[in-house]
């Protein structure tokens, strides 16, 4: 070993900040961008093209890649996909790989990556469908599932901050309504209806979409207004409260 593999001036050249992402792109010096993440014991770095390690597991760009180019040649040879099975070792090869996704899109998040974000999110979302769906055991079908809500929140967060730069507040308050709506199915189905109103992915988006109410136009505003005194003439009390609601959510 030699004094210049000893990380300790690198390392101190960019000091760890406690109870942040601390993170950043450079360029590799193969010319690619590279996402590194600092630690407090070291430092991660990604690849921000491929799988975040840049290997490629049976030639393919993921084993989520190779699984399912699996999955594809077992329905058109049999004509359904009955009897595909995920063996407990591809499910564990599945989740290590998911975990490296993980702190990508996390590390993304923190640089304002969105575009990023919404795709490794979205494809670790396929790895919880397809262990769900073809896992060989119990376990290997259900232990992602935990994960779910925290990663559609964060694929909603994302979608809603790239609405927001390009100030359209509209389109983040739907972005934002949708991850909600995705959010109270995933706990239904788990029979946990009862916990999704004290959820602290529920409380952030809600947090962050009272946030956003006051930045909608007037517009929407005098709109809703001229539909409460319609809903008012026609007697339409049930969408009259409704709308006074909405209209007090907008600062009416």
């Amino acid at each position: 070993m030699s004094h210049s593999d000893d990380l300790t001036g690198f390392l101190n050249e960019w000091p760890y900040r406690p109870g942040e992402v601390n993170a950043r792109k450079i360029k590799g010096a193969d010319g690619r961008p590279k996402l590194q993440i600092r630690l407090d014991l070291g430092v991660l770095q990604m690849e921000l093209t491929g799988r975040p390690d840049g290997s490629r597991p049976h030639d393919c760009e993921s084993m989520l890649e190779y699984e399912l180019a699996r999955l594809d040649a077992y329905r058109q040879e049999n004509g359904s996909e009955n009897g595909f099975v995920l063996s407990s070792e591809e499910c564990r090869r599945l989740r290590e790989e998911a975990v490296q996704y993980y702190h990508r899109y996390v590390g993304r998040f923190a640089i304002g990556d969105h575009d990023g974000v919404i795709e490794d999110t979205t494809r670790n979302l396929a790895v919880l469908d397809l262990c769900r769906a073809f896992g060989e055991t119990e376990t290997d079908r259900a232990v992602l599932e935990q994960f779910r809500p925290h990663i559609i929140t964060m694929r909603t967060r994302s979608r809603a901050e790239q609405a927001i730069a390009a100030d359209q507040p509209k389109h983040a308050l739907s972005a934002i309504d949708s991850g909600l709506a995705e959010l109270r199915v995933v706990f239904d189905e788990a029979g946990a209806g009862d916990r999704f109103e004290n959820a602290n992915e529920v409380q952030l988006l809600r947090g962050m979409r009272d946030a956003l109410v006051p930045k909608l136009p007037m517009s929407e505003r005098i709109e809703k207004r001229e539909r409460l005194r319609a809903a008012l003439d026609a007697e339409n009390y049930e969408l009259a409260a409704i709308l006074r609601d909405e209209l007090r959510m907008l600062g009416d």
